[in-house]
């Protein structure tokens, strides 16, 4: 039986850059079954550590990157980063695909100028960011959902960029799959928490047949412009297009109590 596809998903701005790899991986290619079928990268989940650990191996070869340099975080929808000074070893992995992680803090982007270190996100609806400043080798990696950006995690991935010599002015930021912005339902006590922040931030905001909407890509985009990176959306919704991505909100609408975790992968080689 010939072995699955992985699927992954990548910006051509991102191809073009010599020694850089990335991928936005969906949910296809992998072994996992039921809920998690198939490709599920996520630890957190029920899933088997075999299973988790065969499916980040088998993303990181799909894009031709050395699966034991995958460095991956406890993402908990705050506003920290953390600074990655080397790939993956056998204290921070497992089988070499970052599956268990010591010395990083609870943590929602990772930024490094090491070539061989790659770094790793987790998503079924929050935006995966993948950024680099390629004149001087630096990139990153944020998990952005709603708590995320609105905390500033955008800003704060910009600037731990900075520390390692890269510039805003230089950087090309690529949002991968989130859910989108004629699929993200949100109750009417929801646009408070971002008019707080600035009331032109009502403008991510849409009320078509009487139920409100949020566009978390546009926004994620406007934070890291306002930062004076160049931000591009790959334009994928992660509840639409159920045969192609893990979705949490899509889970939860239907009644399930398990999803699995798509991963998203950026690496100098």
């Amino acid at each position: 039986m010939n072995q699955p596809v992985v699927s992954a998903f990548q910006a051509p701005i991102l191809d073009k850059i010599i020694g850089l790899k990335h991928g936005f991986f969906g949910r296809q290619g992998g072994v996992s079954a039921g809920p998690y079928e198939s490709l599920n990268c996520a630890a957190s989940t029920s899933d088997s550590l075999e299973n988790v650990t065969e499916n980040r191996i088998r993303a990181c070869n799909a894009i031709g990157v050395w699966p034991g340099g995958l460095v991956t975080m406890r993402q908990v929808h705050g506003p920290n980063v953390d600074i990655v000074k080397g790939p993956a070893n056998s204290e921070t992995s497992l089988a070499g695909a970052g599956i268990k992680k010591s010395g990083f803090r609870e943590t929602d982007a990772l930024v490094t100028a090491t070539q061989g270190a790659a770094l790793g996100l987790l998503t079924a609806d929050c935006a995966p960011v993948l950024l680099v400043d390629e004149h001087v080798g630096v990139i990153g990696a944020a998990h952005a959902g709603w708590r995320g950006a609105l905390a500033g995690i955008l800003g704060s991935v910009v600037e731990s960029m900075e520390t390692l010599g890269a510039k805003p002015q230089r950087i090309t930021a690529v949002i991968g799959p989130a859910i989108g912005p004629g699929s993200y339902e949100v109750g009417p006590e929801f646009p408070a928490l971002f008019q707080a922040q600035d009331p032109a931030n009502e403008a991510y905001f849409s009320d078509a047949s009487g139920q409100l909407r949020f566009d978390l890509p546009g926004y994620v985009a406007a934070q890291l412009q306002s930062h004076g990176v160049r931000a591009l959306d790959l334009g994928h919704d992660t509840f639409a297009e159920e045969k192609k991505f893990f979705s949490y909100r899509r889970t939860t609408k239907t009644g399930e109590s398990e999803c699995g975790r798509q991963l998203s992968v950026i690496c100098l080689q």
